[in-house]
């Protein structure tokens, strides 16, 4: 049985570097059309693209429908369909313009890769995003162990994650320096985290509580005064594993360098939360959580602008665009003054700023 098409391999390779290069997608972007376009060529046997006809298309869409996810048994998502086939169906129409296969291929043949419009509407239905209340992220971490290395790492993990809201990825990027424990704040720098759109922001520590940033300071204090890390340092080292006592591969402490992935994250999530008797919430629910605390305790126009902000967001809404940017330094002052005991209610504005949740919402979808 034929595995690959050496035609085929060709011409994606440069619809690949079409896409890095010239459309400045990234990495897990073209990863996923590579996905996509194996799915569509062990369907049709890998014949050569040259041969593409809309009964192919027609043909794939009807088996795709039927597949089931290996991981749950059910069949695939509206939405796992709706990308799958846009990603075939832009490929499809891309090579149609290339030499050897303008004459060869119709653009309008893409187009029955399209998914009816009742479908295409429950795949891109806008949801509900879902995270923890408060109140359970702070008792998953108040019940997690702290005697370890690594039982403290974990848990000032999950408590920086609640005390800044950064995306998994980023977590594991971040170095010892770009925490700044005086100034209550994290660098997020694009060129060393893996922030969204590799936007550079800095963030101020939400006000979560008192015990979260402690457990975050005393692990950074940890880092730098008994393991005698340096600023390069990953602030969340990987696992070091090696052979123990009883010649089998165990963990044996903190390894010098970052994790490869977030992967590793989402388990301690995972454990952390089975542990407390809990549903599990992933790393990114907790950005949910944090907009929820923002609809509590904002006032004003200007404070969700700033916490909009904190989260990495240079838009909201449309009419808090006009507001224009919080400096930075103002920004600060502001999330650490949301911490403080408040003494009398704000002016109105409090409506609009509930108003923006929704908007915050969105953005986190993306």
């Amino acid at each position: 049985m034929t595995t690959h098409n050496p035609n085929n391999e060709r011409i994606k390779r440069q619809y690949f570097a079409y896409l890095k290069e010239a459309k400045r997608h990234s990495e897990p972007t073209v990863d996923s059309v590579a996905k996509a376009l194996d799915r569509f060529e062990n369907d049709t046997k890998h014949r050569d693209f040259k041969s593409f006809h809309f009964e192919q298309a027609i043909a794939f869409k009807r088996r795709l429908t039927e597949q089931k996810n290996q991981q749950t048994g059910e069949k695939l998502s509206k939405a796992t369909l709706h990308s799958t086939l846009a990603a075939v169906k832009a490929f499809f129409h891309w090579l149609a313009g290339q030499p050897g296969y303008k004459s060869r291929l119709q653009y309008s043949d893409a187009d029955y890769f399209n998914l009816s419009e009742k479908d295409v509407r429950v795949a891109t239905a806008k949801r509900e995003q879902v995270g923890p209340t408060l109140e359970q992220a702070k008792h998953v971490i108040a019940l997690m162990p702290g005697q370890s290395p690594i039982e403290r790492r974990d848990r000032a993990l999950i408590a920086f994650t609640l005390l800044t809201g950064p995306r998994g990825r980023a977590v594991a990027a971040v170095k010892v320096e770009e925490v700044n424990l005086i100034a209550g704040c994290v660098d997020q720098d694009a060129r060393e985290v893996k922030t969204k759109f590799s936007k550079t922001f800095t963030t101020y520590f939400f006000p979560v509580g008192e015990d979260i940033r402690q457990i975050v300071a005393d692990w950074v204090t940890f880092l730098r005064e008994q393991m005698l890390w340096g600023n390069d340092d990953p602030l969340f080292p990987a696992t070091r594993i090696g052979l123990g006592a009883a010649r089998q591969f165990e963990a044996l402490g903190l390894e010098r360098a970052h994790w490869s992935s977030a992967a590793r994250i989402r388990t301690i999530f995972r454990d952390a939360f089975t542990r407390a008797g809990l549903p599990y919430f992933n790393p990114h629910s907790f950005r949910n959580t944090l907009v929820r605390l923002g609809q509590a305790v904002c006032k004003t126009p200007e404070e969700f602008k700033a916490w909009s902000q904190n989260l990495g967001h240079e838009k909201v809404l449309t009419t808090f665009l006009s507001y224009g940017q919080v400096e930075g330094p103002r920004q600060g002052q502001i999330i650490r003054g949301l911490g403080a005991p408040q003494v009398a209610v704000q002016p109105d504005g409090s409506g609009l700023a509930r108003a923006g949740v929704r908007g915050v919402r969105a953005a986190l979808r993306d």
